[in-house]
């Protein structure tokens, strides 16, 4: 799977072995916002991507909480 790292600055193709899936919720003034994103450890950097909830649960890596 493909992530941004933003120290490197440049695309890095991680393993999807090394590749979890986590669910983000924060409350705002409106109610509650669910974010849907894919974390990863490489080379030492810890990697998010952001993607949509299809993409989320059409993918079938571990989930954390």
């Amino acid at each position: 799977m493909q992530f941004y790292n933003l120290k490197k600055r440049s695309h890095v193709d991680v393993p999807d072995s090394a590749v979890k899936k986590t669910k983000i919720v924060r409350e705002t003034k409106s109610g509650e916002q669910i974010r849907y994103a894919f974390k990863a450890e490489f080379e030492g950097d810890t990697l998010f991507k952001f993607v949509s909830k299809a993409v989320f649960d059409s993918t079938s890596v571990p989930e954390i909480s």
